[in-house]
């Protein structure tokens, strides 16, 4: 009879060895895990350049290059997240002949596999920021990591429930491309929300990714502010889309196998 700490140690198993693979097939040229951070880097770089043009050396007490990084980590989080586990319950379907490996093993080997390279970049991005002589401290670390969670554990949410759409209905990857596609301008990435008129803080507001790029630099910088967000809603609109991919995943996941 199998217990179910058998079952923990298989499922361990299967996540470590899709993990592996995954690892494989995501860095296979030459340069490996320096594209995660050399593509960020450069479009960091290159959008500091540009407002450096139009608001000078820093925006709202954050330096220039800083504000850009926090801002560029968090939509780039959100997106690869995204993107690598709507795509994962069709990639490893091959797989699911055997017994052991089901669907889900496949989205939260994802999920963990972005969560890593961000890691590591972040990790890199911090070096850098040192060698180029931009030293600071963070104001309050709990919650910059509570947020880093936050959206990761939203993100898989999200990517879960386009995996399991894009099942039924592959033409659910054109819509997630659409909708991708304007974050870049609507997340607070390139401006503040304090850059604009109060009046239109509503048309942003309901972009949790707003709430996560804000928050996340004034936990950077207290002088900040919070003005306009809330981390109570990050919170609850993490655990909404949470209960709701899990139910999704919970009623059809024996359909997705049979698709």
């Amino acid at each position: 009879m199998v217990t179910f700490k058998d079952q923990l140690y298989a499922w361990r198993g299967v996540i470590f060895a899709l993990f592996l693979r995954e690892l494989q097939s995501k860095f296979n040229d030459k340069f490996g895990l320096g594209w995660a951070f050399l593509e960020p880097f450069a479009f960091i770089f290159a959008l500091s350049y540009l407002r450096g043009l139009i608001s000078g050396d820093d925006i709202h007490s954050i330096p220039l290059f800083l504000f850009m990084m926090i801002g560029m980590v968090g939509l780039q989080s959100l997106t690869t997240c995204l993107q690598s586990v709507s795509t994962s319950v069709r990639r490893n379907k091959p797989l699911y002949a055997f017994r052991q490996v089901q669907p889900i093993s496949a989205v939260l080997t994802a999920g963990f596999l972005e969560f890593s390279i961000k890691v590591v970049v972040v990790a890199l991005l911090s070096l850098a920021l040192y060698l180029m002589g931009e030293t600071f401290e963070v104001n309050d670390p709990l919650l910059l990591i509570s947020l880093f969670l936050l959206l990761w554990v939203f993100s898989i949410s999200i990517g879960l429930i386009f995996a399991i759409a894009a099942a039924f209905v592959p033409e659910v990857d054109k819509i997630k491309s659409m909708l991708t596609r304007p974050l870049m301008f609507i997340s607070c990435v390139f401006f503040s929300l304090q850059d604009l008129p109060e009046e239109y803080w509503p048309y942003l507001t309901w972009n949790p990714l707003v709430h996560f790029n804000e928050l996340a630099r004034y936990a950077c910088f207290e002088s900040y502010g919070t003005k306009g967000v809330s981390l109570n809603f990050l919170i609850e609109i993490t655990i909404v889309f949470l209960f709701l991919s899990l139910s999704m995943y919970h009623i059809t996941w024996k359909k997705v196998l049979s698709r």
